[in-house]
């Protein structure tokens, strides 16, 4: 773990270190720290996907308004990973992955970026054939936009 010292005051404790996992993949941090600041120590920055291009998202101010530090805990999707901390055996995803946070499979999308502009399927999509739209085109883009998963 790469750490700076730490400042008067800290609320991180660094005698009592903390096991989480991060896409199943074990990383350790210590008492009071953030899932973010957690993850950036063990060299983690990309924390989720980008959710119409599915770019690679991380940590960018560590001011707990950062909206591409999102995580999937399991019991709660868009979870600000700068403002949660972390516990004991808490089990920690990335958020919007179509397969795994390094392989997704709908990466693929930033290649058709320039095809799919702002409000491209208001207008591609709604013509005399709507037909089409409400049974194919609609459950197909509703799957595949959003953020996180609501356990039910």
């Amino acid at each position: 773990m790469n750490r700076l010292p730490a400042p008067f005051g800290s609320r991180i404790d660094r005698s009592r270190p903390v096991r989480f996992t991060f896409e199943g993949k074990p990383f350790e941090g210590y008492e009071g720290d953030s899932i973010a600041s957690a993850l950036a120590a063990s060299g983690q920055w990309v924390l989720s996907r980008s959710f119409k291009y599915h770019r690679p998202r991380g940590i960018l101010s560590m001011t707990g308004a950062d909206a591409n530090a999102l995580v999937q805990l399991p019991s709660e999707p868009n979870a600000a990973a700068e403002r949660t901390p972390i516990g004991e055996g808490l089990r920690v995803s990335a958020q919007n992955v179509n397969g795994s946070l390094e392989r997704d499979r709908d990466a693929v999308m930033d290649r058709f970026g320039r095809f799919l502009p702002v409000g491209f399927y208001y207008r591609t999509f709604m013509g005399p054939r709507r037909d089409s739209w409400l049974k194919f085109w609609e459950p197909m883009i509703r799957r595949k936009a959003g953020l996180g998963v609501v356990d039910t």
